[in-house]
């Protein structure tokens, strides 16, 4: 098992929009209310790179925003996760419109965020981050993935590091192939040891496979749907700060285990 600590949390989708109002609502204290996510504005970024992100970097740095809200850590001093199932499937449409027609020209700009690090390099250039980034993709258990990898970054660089979890819906005739509803992301800021202001120690390790933690029962379905939000259960967890286990899919024969202790446990 690795032992980290969680220093900062943020959260973007509909409903749940930042941390500060998402933790009340995935601990049980308030209702649940679907309400349309507003538009990302990444403040981090200048007017000009801002016009140029894309749907899929705006939601990612929406979450690791609101992240750095949480820890005493700034922006350059992190390193980073990226997990993503899908990329932006916005600019994938795009793509495969502009290659199907008779010119076949791609835009420079919707090329450039077609890059599956895309959101990555956004967020070194909003940061100035000069430290290690990954982005990482492994379909329905994309988040675990990125846990796994963002743990394992922690434990042996002893370097705090932030995972970055987002996926957006697909536009059509694309969605009919992969129907997710609902744009989601979330980001965890975490450190191999403790420091002042930590949320929670985490143990973090795979098991064999068995049954996989539940959504919280508040949770639409069309919102269960996006591969970022099977971070909920663990967000639930981590919302509640109870000592209390989760476990998250990852391979057909393993899952990914979460063990989370309140500070002073």
């Amino acid at each position: 098992m690795m032992q980290i600590w969680i220093i900062g949390i943020g959260i973007a989708g509909p409903g749940l929009d930042g941390w500060a109002a998402a933790r009340p609502i995935l601990a049980g204290e308030n209702e649940y209310r679907l309400t349309p996510l507003a538009p990302a504005v990444p403040h981090l970024l200048s007017a000009a790179e801002r016009r140029r992100c894309s749907q899929s970097g705006r939601l990612a740095m929406a979450a690791a925003q609101d992240a750095l809200l949480g820890g005493n850590i700034q922006g350059d001093a992190i390193a980073t996760v990226f997990a993503s199932s899908d990329g932006d499937g916005a600019i994938t449409q795009e793509i495969c419109e502009s290659l199907a027609g008779a010119a076949r020209d791609v835009s420079p700009t919707s090329f450039h965020n077609s890059v599956y690090n895309a959101p990555a390099g956004y967020w070194s250039i909003a940061t100035r981050s000069q430290l290690s980034s990954t982005s990482v993709c492994a379909y329905d258990a994309s988040f675990a993935a990125g846990l796994l990898e963002a743990a394992t970054y922690a434990t042996v660089e002893q370097a705090p590091v932030m995972l970055v979890a987002s996926d957006l819906p697909f536009p059509p005739p694309l969605h009919d192939i992969r129907p997710v509803a609902e744009s989601f992301a979330v980001a965890i800021l975490m450190a191999p040891e403790n420091r002042p202001g930590a949320l929670m120690r985490c143990e973090i390790g795979l098991a064999p496979h068995q049954r996989v933690t539940a959504f919280p029962d508040a949770i639409p379905a069309g919102l269960r749907s996006n591969p970022a939000a099977r971070s909920l259960p663990l967000l639930a967890v981590l919302a509640r700060r109870c000592d209390d286990s989760v476990r998250l899919d990852y391979t057909d024969e393993t899952d990914l285990v979460v063990h989370c202790r309140p500070q002073g446990t």
